[in-house]
Formats: C-alpha cells, structure tokens, sequence
C-alpha cells in the first residue's frame, strides 16, 4: 500500500540532497567539514545520505562549513528550488538572496507600517516578477553607465 511522504520527511530529503551537493562540491574534505561542524565524520555520512534527520541550524553549520550562504541555500531548497540552491549556494547570486532575505522583513516592516494588515498573499507572486524587473533594469543602467564611461576615456 502506498503511504505517502510526511512533509517532514520530504523536508529533510530535500535539505539532504542540497548539503551533499554542497559537501561534494567543497574545497574540504568530509571528515574537515564534520570537524568544523562539531559532528562526526559518520553522522555527517549519514546526513548526507538522508538517513538522519538534521535540523535547520546543523543543516546552516554544514553550508557554512562549505562556504555556501546558509538561508538562502536552506529557503530555495524548502521551497521546492533545489536546482537553484545548488547553483547559487556560492554565487554572488546566493549571497544577494542571503541579504535580501535577511533585510526585507525590517523593510517592510519599517516602510508598510500599520499598513502590513492590508498585504494579501496574493500579490507575492507579482512583487517578486516586480522586484526582478526593477534588479534588472538597475543591473542594465549601471552596466550602461560603466560601458559609457570606458568609452569616455
């Protein structure tokens, strides 16, 4: 009989899959990555195979151990992008997630004010289309600008 997957137990899949990935692509060996991270070189193994369980902040310690951005990583991976994760875990890209992550509550917060009541969930998927936008356009003016003043010299 078919018994499907917790949540969790997808969850911890997913974040398995995203550290091995992380691990393998280290400039460390496993056994200086479960040093780092206060964990033996087995439990490691066995983390990274999805037979243990690990939480989010042992899964943080892993990353960061592998020089990969850890909320980022971690967000993309648990939100279904685990290509990405592994693709940005250590990019520029990976670490501008990692910061806007990190600085868009405050700014909402401090920006919306009372006015976060009135936010539904439906606009999310707009904001962020918004937000790529207004990225690119500003990626696309200050290329312009550096490709005008070279020319300039």
């Amino acid at each position: 009989m078919y018994q499907p997957t917790s949540p969790t137990g997808h969850a911890n899949d997913c974040i398995a899959r995203t550290l091995a990935h992380a691990v393998e692509c280290a400039d460390k060996p496993r056994h200086q990555i479960a040093r780092e991270v206060g964990m033996h070189r087995e439990t490691l193994l066995r983390v990274l195979r999805g037979e243990r369980p690990i939480g989010l902040d042992e899964a943080a310690r892993i990353l960061v151990a592998c020089g990969a951005s850890p909320r980022a990583t971690l967000v993309l991976a648990l939100t279904g992008q685990e290509d990405l994760a592994c693709e940005w875990m250590r990019t520029e890209m990976g670490e501008f997630l990692e910061e806007f992550i990190s600085a868009l509550p405050a700014h909402l917060e401090r920006t919306l004010g009372r006015r976060v009541e009135d936010v539904r969930p439906r606009w999310a998927n707009g904001t962020s289309q918004l937000v790529a936008r207004m990225l690119a356009k500003h990626i696309d003016d200050f290329v312009g600008r550096d490709l005008a003043m070279s020319l300039s010299r």
